[in-house]
């Protein structure tokens, strides 16, 4: 079946985002990089914005990522992989081939090499997986974040495409996440009634309960941002489960790595709060291991980072639809996250 779409030579669509796209240009872009002849090109039916596809040479298997958000988004993108593959144990798709010019697609590229092991987002994976499973994936989760946590920098920043590196905050890192979590809440106060102004009040309180922790000082690391099972894939070996690649690096900055934990607990915490739990202990057993640990005030600080990733849940889920129970106001549906207890 594999090789239908390739003898056929059939343009097809790929991905809405991606459009029609034809062998012959996936044969060109393969060229560029010397990666062999094309055998087949399959849509990948897992993520949200619909930006890659599987390509299988008679080089091997590779990831072609297209039309990207912004003109940043694959030079940072390259940026962080390359800090990843150099400095820690971490699997990444390296190399990460970049074209930039946008004469075969009409857009900008990247090919990687494809991370081998099972889509953990897939549900036909997910059906497959008992408990002890599950339990095993969140802890290898843990161990592999705290891995990505060994890279440091002399201070906290973004990317900057012109200089092709990390610009300073221009504040304290503090003050820079509290100013995003009241960017994150301007943006959803008038997609919906569902951000009312007793969320906001809620929201200010909870800054003000942390604020003191989050100026603990604290050694700059890779925050990935959007650390969570669907954008890795893993194998079990021998009974015991790791993570064999890490992708979609368009979100990273240096900050606090603490930050990290929120999305895959609040993923875990709507399965099973035990999962969560696991996914932290097993992180804090290999930061300890790096002679790293969480700092003071960690219980006074996560619910902040928490409540600013939850916010960037909650503003894209209006803008968009929610899928949760759309009744529910900002403070119904993210407490339950901010309130957990995960170590």
């Amino acid at each position: 079946m594999k090789t239908q779409g390739m003898n056929e030579k059939v343009a097809r669509e790929y991905s809405q985002r991606l459009g029609v796209l034809s062998h012959d240009q996936f044969q060109t872009a393969l060229d560029r990089f010397d990666l062999g002849g094309l055998v087949c090109a399959e849509p990948v039916p897992f993520g949200n914005f619909g930006q890659n596809v599987f390509l299988t040479s008679t080089k091997g298997e590779y990831v072609l990522r297209g039309a990207p958000h912004y003109p940043w988004q694959f030079p940072k993108e390259s940026f962080f992989t390359q800090l990843l593959h150099e400095r820690t144990p971490v699997p990444v798709p390296w190399p990460y081939l970049l074209d930039l010019s946008d004469d075969i697609f009409g857009w900008s590229y990247a090919i990687m090499p494809r991370m081998p092991g099972v889509q953990l987002i897939d549900p036909d994976v997910r059906r497959t997986l008992g408990t002890a499973d599950k339990s095993g994936i969140a802890r290898a989760m843990g161990t592999t974040l705290a891995h990505m946590h060994t890279l440091v920098w002399p201070y906290a920043g973004e990317y900057d495409l012109e200089t092709n590196t990390i610009q300073p905050l221009g504040k304290g890192y503090g003050e820079w996440v509290i100013s995003r979590i009241d960017h994150y809440l301007r943006l959803a106060i008038p997609l919906s009634d569902r951000t009312t102004n007793a969320d906001v009040e809620w929201v200010e309180r909870l800054v003000a309960q942390g604020r003191w922790a989050l100026a603990v000082p604290f050694e700059p690391c890779f925050v990935m941002q959007d650390y969570k099972e669907g954008n890795v894939v893993a194998e079990c070996r021998g009974g015991i489960w790791r993570i064999s690649g890490v992708f979609d690096y368009m979100e990273p900055y240096f900050g606090d790595g603490e930050a990290d934990l929120s999305r895959q607990v609040a993923v875990y915490a709507d399965e099973n709060v035990e999962l969560a739990r696991a996914f932290v202990g097993a992180y804090v057993e290999q930061m300890g291991a790096c002679n790293r640990s969480l700092r003071p005030g960690f219980a006074e600080r996560f619910p902040v980072y928490m409540l600013l990733d939850r916010l960037i849940i909650w503003q894209f889920g209006q803008r968009h639809g929610v899928w949760w129970d759309a009744r529910l106001t900002l403070q119904e549906w993210a407490s339950p996250y901010t309130s957990l207890v995960v170590f």
